[in-house]
């Protein structure tokens, strides 16, 4: 029987030979296939469309890219890799000796059989990727160069998926789908935010979750301009009203999702949102090695949605941070530098953090002048032969004199020490009762 890692891990298998970026049909090929797993909703932008300080580029394709020996082999062939091409590379078809061409060679001398991914979205350029193992290895002498691509008006493609909940009220899940043939940043990241939508949907959350698979910075930043009425400003722009109340209540930003290191989570540029708390409190909790980091201005999309315009409550989960491993941006970012194990184990933490979020309440104690009487009501009756009573009954206690309407069930699982789930059980069995209410 296939588990969940090695279906995640299939998918990453299946999504890693398409050439994305930012734009272009490799964008749609991949949503496509996600969308053989989720429904989608499709979005296509035209370019030229102004999205709050940018403006959507025009759309990149690429057929066929090469260089070509005196002999007429390809010591560089697109056809190999996708990460051979520098992304967004202008069309080329030109003859010329190697001292020339070496300006448009990118490689890793650090790492000599690796070739690197990198991009000229913004600025007009060509060149291709190697490793510095085949560069060395190019005599002098005439070389022809070809890159087949277009960039012309088009569309830039973003992809959501809903899966509803009791209220409207929204947890956003993003990753991003620009990058080529890189495992783990992102294509772990789409895999495990389409296995937890997934589950998600066997059930009713509380919250309603709003996935979205968009290129990177510039697909986060027209989502964000598109959906100014969901997710609000966090202060007015001078001659607007002030903020209304958005509808985006909590975030995560996946990426790195499939390494084997340790899970990392980046707080919201808050520090205390709900997100904030809960993960601290869910990677705590679970014993697992794990890293809390203070938010920066750099990274994934979290920067976008937590930009001071917006101040979403937004954290990102990763294992290895954003360049903190030396594959990062390589072609040693492959399939085999992911694991099926560690997929599922960014997957459970995901699991778990939405199983509190979906839980956590405020309370107000309709009995606070002393302690109710919980006998009468059968609730010390129902402990009966629990291992845990005694824990239970405690839980109970602090959920009655923590529930002020100020304190929600994280804080009172964090002072009590006692843990969430069986806080939350006393809240629903102290809420039958009628003792509770939200």
């Amino acid at each position: 029987m296939t588990s969940t890692g090695e279906r995640m891990h299939a998918l990453v298998e299946r999504l890693y030979p398409l050439c994305r970026s930012i734009t272009g049909d490799g964008v749609r090929a991949t949503l496509e296939i996600i969308g053989e797993h989720l429904p989608l909703l499709v979005h296509e932008v035209p370019t030229g469309t102004q999205v709050l300080d940018w403006t959507v580029p025009q759309e990149w394709n690429i057929t066929d890219a090469y260089v070509a020996d005196g002999a007429g082999n390809r010591v560089v062939d697109f056809a190999a890799s996708s990460l051979h091409v520098l992304g967004y590379s202008v069309p080329v078809s030109a003859t010329m000796p190697l001292a020339e061409l070496r300006n448009h060679l990118h490689t890793l001398p650090d790492h000599p059989t690796w070739v690197p991914y990198r991009t000229s979205y913004y600025r007009p350029e060509w060149g291709f990727c190697l490793s510095q193992e085949t560069l060395d290895a190019l005599p002098d002498g005439e070389y022809e160069v070809r890159i087949d691509s277009t960039l012309a008006d088009g569309h830039l493609t973003y992809a959501e998926h809903v899966v509803p909940g009791q209220v409207p009220d929204e947890v956003l899940v993003s990753c991003h789908v620009c990058h080529p043939s890189l495992a783990n940043d992102n294509l772990a990241g789409i895999a495990v935010a389409t296995q937890l939508a997934r589950e998600l949907a066997e059930g009713t959350p509380w919250y309603t979750y709003r996935f979205l698979f968009a290129p990177g910075t510039i697909g986060a930043i027209t989502w964000l301009a598109r959906n100014e009425e969901r997710v609000g400003r966090a202060s007015p722009v001078p001659g607007e009203g002030p903020r209304t109340g958005g509808r985006v209540a909590h975030g995560l930003v996946l990426a790195c999702a499939g390494d084997r290191g340790q899970v990392t989570y980046k707080q919201s540029r808050r520090g205390d949102a709900e997100i904030d708390r809960v993960m601290r409190h869910v990677l705590r909790t679970s014993e697992r090695p794990h890293r809390i980091n203070e938010f920066t201005p750099y990274g994934y999309d979290e920067r976008q949605f937590c930009s001071p315009g917006f101040d979403l409550g937004v954290g990102s989960l990763t294992r290895t941070p954003y360049a903190g491993y030396p594959e990062y941006h390589t072609s040693a970012d492959n399939p085999d530098f992911v694991s099926p194990e560690a997929m599922a184990d960014t997957l459970a933490v995901c699991r778990e953090a939405c199983a509190v979020l979906d839980r956590n309440r405020r309370y107000l104690n309709l009995s606070p002048h002393g302690e109710p009487q919980l006998g009468r009501r059968g609730l010390y009756a129902s402990l009966g032969g629990r291992s845990d009573a005694q824990q239970a009954q405690m839980a109970m206690l602090w959920v009655l004199n923590l529930s002020d309407g100020e304190h929600d069930l994280l804080d009172v699982a964090e002072r009590s020490g006692l843990p969430f789930d069986t806080v939350a059980a006393a809240a629903d069995a102290l809420h039958g009762a009628g003792l509770i209410k939200t």
